[in-house]
């Protein structure tokens, strides 16, 4: 670990961002955990996020929250962002992580034909849906389109768990966008054959973000802080871009941007990698080059190790460098750094780097992800 010469100051100084003000810029990047039975996070939950805030985590996303729809979730123990219990339950999750000092907002989340029919899943009778009716992983179609008005009605959800969100006293919203799940599925050209105003170039298949995000901003006014993720890759297809050059990327951002996204959080395997040749800027550098909005980069900070070895290969990971990492955070390259399996392993991770105690880390490996620490 040699990390202890590093000026690491610039990660914890404050930022204002406009509508969201933070105390650094570290932020707990959302990872589906499944310790919420019944949709209900509990006591145990409330804690996972009140450390992390009370050891100097600047911005917490939580992990996936599903909006209220019956084929929203695959897999159990995800929670709700619906319902009273959970809604009450998700209050006492803002207030702990208030009282530690830091500020949270919940990653609104529908996973689209990413549930498998026949999986162990909340309301197991409703199939899943998405644009065309076809399954992420195998390209299969497997049921039919979504109609115009359960379109209607999956906006309204994001609209109305949006506002809730606002009601229950958390810091804004985060969009799920990204990795394949429904709002991806419609930007995907493989997963996206309609011929209506939802189908066709990259451009119009924006369409369904860009109602949900106008539908939200709606719902919790102009001050409320939205951010949305999004990526290049697909599960099981990580070599995949939805932008081949950066003009294809400006086309493809230009519409969530004007629709009232305030940051984005653009989600890679590896923060370092360029995104396009002849330029050394990330996905999260090329956004905030293109919109000129703030950026969230993700992707391996703090590990040697990218998620897919450890998914695929149960590989665990150890504590790397962060030099790279503050030397484009220097260069204003983006303007907040997100860290996963470094934080689900260690809550004071982001403490033990502010005080040069790397020597302490606890370092990722394989079980982290089975409990709540």
């Amino acid at each position: 670990m040699a990390d202890k010469s590093l000026d690491v100051e610039r990660l914890f100084q404050p930022v204002d961002l406009g509508k969201l003000t933070l105390s650094n810029r570290i932020v707990m990047a959302p990872m589906t955990r499944g310790f919420s039975p019944n949709g209900i996070p509990g006591a145990d939950v409330a804690g996972y996020y009140r450390r992390r805030a009370g050891n100097e985590v600047g911005l917490i996303v939580t992990e996936g929250t599903l909006i209220n729809h019956p084929a929203a979730a695959e897999g159990l123990g995800r929670p709700n962002f619906y319902g009273q219990q959970s809604l009450d339950a998700w209050a006492k999750v803002v207030e702990g992580v208030h009282q530690a000092g830091g500020k949270i907002i919940p990653q609104l989340w529908h996973v689209g034909m990413a549930r498998q029919i026949g999986g162990q899943n909340p309301n197991p009778e409703a199939p899943p849906i998405g644009p065309s009716g076809i399954d992420v992983m195998s390209g299969a179609k497997v049921t039919k389109p979504m109609t115009q008005d359960e379109i209607g009605y999956v906006v309204n959800a994001f609209a109305e768990a949006a506002r809730q969100a606002k009601h229950l006293g958390f810091d804004g919203i985060e969009l799920h966008g990204a990795h394949g799940y429904l709002i991806d599925q419609f930007f995907w050209a493989n997963t996206n054959q309609r011929d209506d105003e939802y189908g066709g170039d990259l451009i119009a298949r924006t369409r369904f973000a860009t109602e949900i995000i106008k539908a939200c901003r709606v719902a919790v006014g102009d001050d409320f802080p939205i951010v949305f993720r999004f990526s290049q890759w697909k599960m099981g297809h990580y070599q995949e871009k939805l932008a081949q050059n950066p003009a294809e990327l400006s086309a493809f951002l230009t519409p969530l941007s004007e629709a009232g996204v305030d940051i984005f959080h653009a989600s890679t395997r590896r923060y370092w990698e360029p995104e396009f040749v002849d330029s050394p800027l990330n996905l999260a550098g090329w956004t905030k080059k293109l919109t000129g909005k703030p950026t969230i980069t993700v992707g391996s900070v703090g590990v040697d190790t990218n998620f897919i070895e450890f998914f695929m290969e149960g590989k665990g990971a150890n504590h790397s460098s962060l030099a790279p990492l503050l030397d484009r955070l220097k260069q204003g390259e983006f303007d907040l750094v997100a860290v996963g399996r470094a934080l689900l392993a260690d809550p004071a991770w982001a403490a033990k780097i502010h005080q040069n105690r790397v020597n302490e880390l606890i370092l990722f490996a394989k079980g982290a992800e089975e409990t709540l620490s």
